[in-house]
């Protein structure tokens, strides 16, 4: 049975558009908490466009369930994952144009960094995922890199209908044995909503569902528990 992580930023995106003090999204992670979510994702990003530095320091002294924090690998925010010591770091990319995150990490090209990223964070007792495309090649990488845990980019998946989403399902299935070969822990995320999480969350070895933009648009119509309670039910 796969477990929900549900991403509040977008309840601080609403709250930075007018510069108030609400809605504040302590108050969501407290809702989504008690509607049974297994843990809360907040990506505290290099333009603080949503998530703020104050968010991540009170939810990690309220929270009772885990807090997974998403962070670019900069210096920067490997010194504030160390100090806030959330429960696990996902180290994503990020570019300052893109609305959300666009795709996975490119393990080649940042390996060494990504690397040295991972030990120091697990040598002080933080786990560390690697936000990366569902292909056999980034698995690998992800294993030599030592991550503990992958989170499969599901984009791809998620924009495709028919045949073409069925081809992205079975990449998204052959990534998932082949970590669980290298021991890496699954996880998956970015852009699931109501209609397509279901078949994910049966894949076979699959942990975790990151989900976010979805669960949030349909609290505006129905209230924030009851729509963490129903996409719990379809995850689980």
């Amino acid at each position: 049975m796969a477990t929900l992580g549900v991403n509040i930023d977008h309840v601080a995106t609403l709250r930075q558009q007018r510069g108030t003090k609400y809605p504040d999204p302590i108050d969501a992670a407290i809702l989504v908490q008690n509607a049974g979510a297994d843990q809360i994702t907040v990506h505290l990003r290099e333009d603080r466009r949503h998530i703020q530095d104050r968010d991540v320091k009170l939810l990690k002294q309220i929270l009772q369930i885990p807090l997974n924090l998403e962070i670019g690998n900069t210096k920067e925010m490997i010194d504030f994952a160390l100090t806030i010591r959330p429960n696990m770091v996902t180290l994503v990319p990020e570019k300052r144009e893109e609305r959300t995150t666009e795709g996975g990490l490119n393990l080649n090209q940042g390996f060494d960094s990504l690397k040295n990223t991972t030990k120091i964070l697990q040598d002080n007792g933080i786990p560390v995922s690697l936000f990366v495309e569902p292909n056999l090649e980034d698995i690998e990488l992800s294993m030599k890199i030592g991550a503990k845990m992958v989170e499969l980019h599901t984009g791809r998946y998620a924009e495709q209908d028919g045949n073409l989403a069925d081809e992205e399902f079975e990449r998204i299935c052959k990534a998932t044995k082949q970590a669980h070969k290298f021991d890496l822990i699954v996880h998956s995320g970015h852009g699931l909503h109501y209609r397509n999480a279901k078949r994910i969350a049966k894949i076979e070895g699959m942990c975790d569902l990151n989900i976010g933009h979805s669960i949030i648009s349909y609290a505006v119509l129905v209230g924030l528990e009851r729509a963490v309670q129903e996409m719990k039910a379809i995850v689980s």
